[in-house]
């Protein structure tokens, strides 16, 4: 789970250092991070706590993952922008490159988490919830999704750029060809809820 986490904040850092527009939840957070003065880290987890009620009212389960992917996706993209670890892409042609590689490491992190079953992320269970209410597919969600997320940022005066459209064309199909190649079916996973991760914590430890 952590594992995953840490690939998906890796992947958004792959994204901003791009350099060729924000990622659309980036838009967004970047937009209210120079609105509010917070870091970008910081709007990330504010922003993930704000979906998390949402997702919560739409029925999906609350789980560790759900609270780890709210907390730890902002610590880890404030730690890799801090040590600056990813260098900046210099031309259009490695922005593009750098985005799309972006994608697809945020795409693997999502497999790796959501597959532990702990539960999905704030924004994952958005996308999750949305499949299962529509039953329209996953990387369409997805898209819709990360659409109306540009559009906010856009308004609040984050970054969009040829990289944001790419993004929202792109983040849903690179979802699902990940998930697809991996043979993993996101709503045949049954997430364990908090009162079931700390009943199996407090038998294995009794």
């Amino acid at each position: 789970m952590v594992f995953g986490l840490m690939l998906y904040a890796l992947g958004i850092v792959v994204t901003i250092k791009a350099n060729i527009g924000y990622a659309p939840w980036d838009v967004l957070h970047v937009g209210i991070a120079n609105t509010v003065g917070l870091s970008i880290g910081t709007i990330s987890i504010l922003v993930g706590f704000f979906i998390l009620i949402i997702v919560t009212l739409l029925g999906e389960k609350l789980g560790l993952g759900t609270i780890a992917n709210m907390l730890l996706i902002g610590l880890f993209i404030d730690i890799f922008l801090f040590i600056d670890v990813i260098p900046t892409g210099t031309n259009m042609l490695i922005g593009v490159l750098m985005l799309l590689a972006g994608l697809f490491i945020i795409s693997l992190g999502s497999f790796f988490y959501i597959r532990s079953a702990f539960g999905a992320g704030p924004r994952d269970s958005l996308m999750v919830a949305l499949t299962r209410k529509t039953k329209i597919p996953v990387g369409i969600c997805r898209g819709i999704i990360e659409f109306f997320a540009t559009l906010g940022g856009w308004f609040l005066g984050g970054m969009v750029g040829i990289g944001t459209i790419i993004s929202v064309i792109a983040i849903g199909f690179c979802i699902q060809i990940t998930f697809k190649l991996l043979k993993f079916n996101v709503t045949a996973v049954q997430h364990e809820s908090l009162r079931d991760t700390f009943r199996a914590f407090t038998s294995s430890s009794g």
